[in-house]
């Protein structure tokens, strides 16, 4: 590897490019991270997870959401909410993740440029504009990971003007928040703002060709999502096309009409379009290299994280699902071990997933779905937030735990989770079903009282009460 400049370039600062470059970095590889912009942390930090969950921590605490169980539903913290009171906690959370990202990466010496990456071959990169004004330089490396992440997929035919027909990234450029506003495509990314902005008392419209929210999920869970969603007044239009989306001005100003391919129009102030990502590879020249990607510029690779050119890895939202921060910093890690022959083990399997709608939902294992399709004999347990007393004094009466069994074997298979603290919850059932314990592990578990943990001995009692 010394015939190279660098024993590893990784191309994205984002959360799998920071977790590649730290762990070769500290198994001693000449590391560089090469990052477009002026500061790290790739969309996750600046436009992506870290806004957007800190805009709907913001939107809860202001909306007096958690209290209204309690309190009822015209309880809130702040009146007259602004897009100002929702920027001043997110601009915060936003440089504080900046400056810990830049000191784990000094901390660890790895070498940063910023500037556009291109390939000029296999084992050369050219970084234009490096240092921002200083020309560009050619770097050759024995190991490269890309870790671009994506973009929102824009739709040619749309006029998007970043003011009322808008994606992701646009929603922290708002000055107001609107009366109303129609999502277009329910993923993880919609939905999540879908219920933000609900939960603000923003009529919300949201629009998708499939007919289920996140098929990927539970059935049972985003029932009850939807269910929520209808008490805070939103409009579900599911198994409806877009035909057309144009921005119009009427006797209430300018405003944004769509046009269903069923006939049906919905008028709107604003409009979010979220019908997926696109990977961040149009600018890499990745054909000079031998990778390949697919349709939607993502990058084709195996299970070890290697492209079609052993050496160059992908890692990240780029190579496409589950696209989440977690699993990306996961990807990463793993890549730099394989790169450079160090062991290293984890369970894709058992990644959960977070999904930080209001209220939150967080799966780990299968789901009812997959066993039925796959003819596992299972069974369900189940408990609600109202039955326990922690969830009595945080006011969520309608948060649900779901743990699915073998009938057999009564080993763990699935655990599913909608309610306040799903994503913390989640990893006490990660845990069991990592170790392949049984649904008796609850039962004969004594947990913390009064706290949500105390569902999980509750599901597995209604499980086994279950079998008879």
């Amino acid at each position: 590897m010394t015939a190279y400049d660098y024993d590893l370039v990784v191309i994205g600062s984002g959360p799998g490019g920071q977790r590649a470059a730290i762990q070769a970095a500290k198994i001693g590889r000449r590391t560089l991270l090469i990052e477009r912009k002026a500061v790290v942390g790739g969309i996750c930090i600046n436009t992506g997870t870290i806004p957007s969950k800190t805009l709907r921590e913001a939107a809860m605490h202001l909306s007096g959401y958690r209290e209204r169980g309690i309190y009822g539903a015209s309880y809130s913290v702040k009146q007259n909410i602004t897009m100002r009171d929702l920027h001043f906690r997110t601009d915060h959370v936003i440089r504080h993740e900046i400056d810990v990202t830049l000191h784990q990466l000094q901390r660890n010496r790895i070498e940063m440029i910023t500037g556009d990456a291109k390939f000029v071959d296999a084992h050369t990169v050219c970084i234009e504009d490096a240092g921002r004004g200083r020309g560009q330089s050619n770097v050759t490396a024995a190991k490269i990971i890309i870790a671009t992440g994506t973009h929102a997929t824009r739709d040619g035919s749309i006029p998007f003007d970043g003011q009322k027909i808008l994606i992701s990234d646009d929603i922290l450029t708002l000055d107001k928040l609107p009366r109303s506003l129609a999502v277009v495509g329910a993923g993880v990314i919609g939905i999540e703002y879908a219920t933000i902005f609900a939960a603000l008392g923003v009529r919300v419209t949201i629009i998708d060709k499939r007919n289920q929210l996140l098929p990927f999920i539970d059935r049972e869970i985003t029932d009850n999502l939807a269910h929520h969603l209808h008490q805070n007044r939103a409009t579900l239009r599911l198994g409806e096309e877009v035909k057309s989306l144009e921005p119009i001005t009427d006797e209430k100003g300018e405003r944004v009409r769509i046009t269903l391919a069923s006939g049906k129009q919905i008028v709107t102030d604003k409009a979010l379009y979220s019908i997926g990502r696109t990977g961040a590879t149009d600018t890499l020249n990745v054909a000079a290299a031998g990778v390949t990607i697919d349709d939607r510029g993502r990058v084709k690779v195996n299970k070890s994280y290697q492209s079609s050119q052993p050496h160059i890895y992908a890692v990240g939202d780029v190579i496409g699902f589950p696209s989440l921060a977690s699993t990306s910093m996961e990807q990463g890690r793993l890549a730099a071990c394989h790169a450079f022959g160090e062991k290293a083990e984890s369970v894709p399997s058992l990644f959960p997933y977070g999904i930080y709608t209001i209220p939150e939902i967080s799966t780990v294992g299968r789901n009812e779905e997959e066993l039925t399709q796959d003819g596992i004999p299972y069974e369900v347990g189940k408990a609600n937030y109202r039955e326990i007393a922690r969830g009595q004094i945080i006011g969520d009466n309608t948060g649900l735990l779901k743990l699915l069994f073998n009938i057999e074997t009564r080993e763990l298979l699935g655990v599913h989770i909608i309610g306040e603290g799903a994503s913390e919850l989640i990893h006490i059932g990660q845990a069991v079903l990592a170790h392949k314990g049984t649904i008796d592990y609850f039962v004969n578990t004594v947990f913390n009282y009064p706290t949500l943990a105390e569902c999980y001995k509750t599901a597995a009692f209604d499980g086994i009460n279950r079998l008879g």
